[in-house]
């Protein structure tokens, strides 16, 4: 199934010249094994660091050298997947009344470390948070050899990062990754919706 949805995109990409980078995102479908089409973005997605985490491939990186003109070093068969990855997105918004956006100030930061942990911001202490953005303050990635493992290990993360002076999502992300469901991996498209009622 998959060589085939690559063989169309490579067909289309070839017929109007595409050269570059690019995001195509699916659905799967557990009861069909069928995967459905979403979308496909000339750019690199929000969600990237989870691709780098299991694979080892600085994507960013690659899109440069290719913009520049180099060869893609990689084939599809010198990319192997290793372990799982999870990214939660920290936003300056208040889960509690509708993820209403919340601009402000930044007093304090502690930003989680370690292996298989990272945290892509540009927050520091002292920034000031404008209301003309989106309200997005950074990416929590975290990877380990098994998905248990990389649930537990953002569980430590989530707890470790303390952003002080404006509401977060993160205690949102701490309650979804202690949710049965989520460990369980009974969830669908729709299903954070009921969980937040």
């Amino acid at each position: 199934m998959l060589r085939r949805i690559r063989a169309g995109f490579d067909k289309r990409a070839k017929a109007c010249h595409y050269r570059g980078a690019g995001t195509l995102e699916y659905l799967f479908d557990d009861d069909t094994g069928e995967f459905f089409f979403i979308e496909m973005n000339t750019r690199i997605q929000v969600e990237h660091p989870v691709t780098e985490m299991i694979t080892g491939v600085d994507l960013l990186q690659e899109m440069i050298r290719i913009s520049a003109g180099e060869s893609l070093r990689y084939r599809q068969s010198d990319i192997v997947c290793r372990g799982h990855s999870i990214e939660v997105r920290i936003n300056a918004e208040d889960a509690a009344h509708n993820f209403m956006p919340q601009p402000g100030t930044v007093n304090a930061l502690t930003v989680p470390g370690g292996f298989g942990v990272r945290f892509d911001t540009l927050l520091y202490p002292g920034y000031t948070i404008p209301p003309f953005y989106d309200s997005l303050l950074g990416k929590l990635i975290v990877w380990d050899e098994s998905r248990e493992g990389a649930l537990a290990r953002l569980r430590g993360a989530l707890a470790e990062l303390k952003i002080e002076g404006i509401p977060t999502t993160a205690s949102l992300h701490i309650a979804l990754a202690c949710e049965p469901d989520i460990a369980a991996g009974r969830v669908h498209t729709r299903w954070l919706e009921g969980w937040l009622n």
